[in-house]
């Protein structure tokens, strides 16, 4: 560790390192963000959105690696290898894109933590990769022990950024992925760093070919301004889908309130909206329902199980006693189906008043064993 600290602080511009940090940030939630895109998408529109996460996290990963290296000052000429440096960034884009389509495999077990890992793996692959490229009066020693860890960090790292980046949610989910994702680039680069021993040779010279510093730096600011137009993209297309949901929710709660029965809409036991005729069955207004959990109105543990059973979509009927603000309990029916609101699964639990019901239910019982006139027990109730 102090070894890492001491590469990071005595051999690096501290303000590019900033500056990579950001860039790094900035890219992985871009990436982070765009997998949800993925994971809705369908056919065609499935393969291009990967491919843009690919493009985006591999930028990222590049950009981040190489504005940390104009941070390094080794002190002695050097210059970088055209072709190597370009296939560190395929490398990059191709790895994280097949990271990303296992992560989101529904037949893989631990599918997220694979493609978390594979992703880390490309994270490696892109910087020793662009390592070799790095051309110096001199050679490079590697510390082996430093070297596996800058992998093993990587990979676990970038393991756990894909299972809590892929969380449905919320935002909060996507930005503690993008962080560790952030966490395994900038840790696997720094440690890596610091396996590094350079030892001059004035007897070796950088070839002619190599790139110099300034035309990196102009490489990987074009890089650098792709990612923040990948950025727009993402959330532009971010906007138009929550746009878009309200819309859709706008028009559900519409049509809701235009139903006799009760209806409820329920994430797991938490309810998230209710009609009019529920809120008027439970002598609650709209707003004091949203929030509050089934057993308020449910209390009994049975009902509320069979109403989140999956297999209980086939329209069955469920009787139950609601309780209400005031007024003690009524008995209702209730039905449970999945629906899709925006864009996750939820319950949906349509709430019939049976009062009416059961009253004439007693009443025609009531007939049946007494006298209409004199309203005494009839033959038929003697009997």
């Amino acid at each position: 560790m102090l070894k890492v600290y001491a590469c990071l602080v005595q051999e690096h511009d501290l303000r590019l390192v900033v500056l990579a940090a950001l860039v790094c940030a900035v890219a992985s939630f871009t990436a982070v963000n765009m997998l949800h895109h993925v994971r809705h998408s369908t056919g065609r529109m499935r393969t291009l959105w990967l491919g843009v996460v690919a493009t985006s996290a591999g930028f990222g990963i590049w950009t981040t690696h190489f504005i940390a290296m104009l941070a390094f000052s080794p002190g002695i000429p050097s210059g970088y290898n055209i072709t190597l440096t370009a296939l560190s960034l395929v490398a990059a884009i191709i790895l994280t894109g097949w990271g990303f389509a296992v992560a989101l495999s529904r037949n893989l077990p631990a599918a997220n933590w694979l493609g978390g890992a594979i992703v880390g793996g490309g994270i490696a692959v892109m910087h020793y990769t662009g390592m070799a490229a790095f051309e110096i009066q001199g050679r490079i020693v590697w510390d082996p022990v430093l070297v596996a860890v800058s992998i093993a960090a990587g990979g676990v790292i970038g393991a756990a950024a894909t299972r809590v980046g892929l969380i449905e949610g919320g935002g909060k989910w996507k930005i503690y992925g993008a962080l560790l994702l952030t966490a395994a680039i900038v840790s696997h680069h720094f440690t890596a760093m610091a396996a590094v021993a350079i030892i001059p040779d004035p007897t070796m010279a950088v070839p002619e070919s190599a790139m110099p510093a300034g035309w990196l730096a102009i490489a990987v600011a074009t890089a650098s301004f792709a990612i923040l137009l990948l950025a727009g993209i993402g959330l532009a297309f971010d906007l138009r889908d929550r746009w878009r949901a309200n819309q859709g929710a706008d028009q559900m709660r519409g049509l809701a309130n235009a139903a006799v029965e009760g209806l409820l809409l329920c994430d797991g036991e938490t309810i998230v909206t209710a009609n009019e005729s529920f809120a008027t069955l439970s002598g609650l207004d709209k707003g004091q329902i949203v929030g509050t959990t089934l057993s308020s109105f449910l209390p009994r543990e049975a009902i509320r199980s069979l109403l989140a059973d999956d297999d209980n979509d086939n329209n069955e009927l469920i009787e139950a006693a609601l309780r209400r603000a005031s007024g003690g309990p009524i008995p209702v029916e209730l039905v449970a189906r999945s629906v899709a609101f925006t864009g996750r699964p939820h319950r949906a639990i349509a709430v019939r008043d049976l009062r009416v019901r059961k009253k004439a239910e007693a009443d025609i019982k009531h007939l049946a064993d007494h006298d209409v006139l004199t309203g005494l027990a009839n033959r038929r109730s003697f009997n």
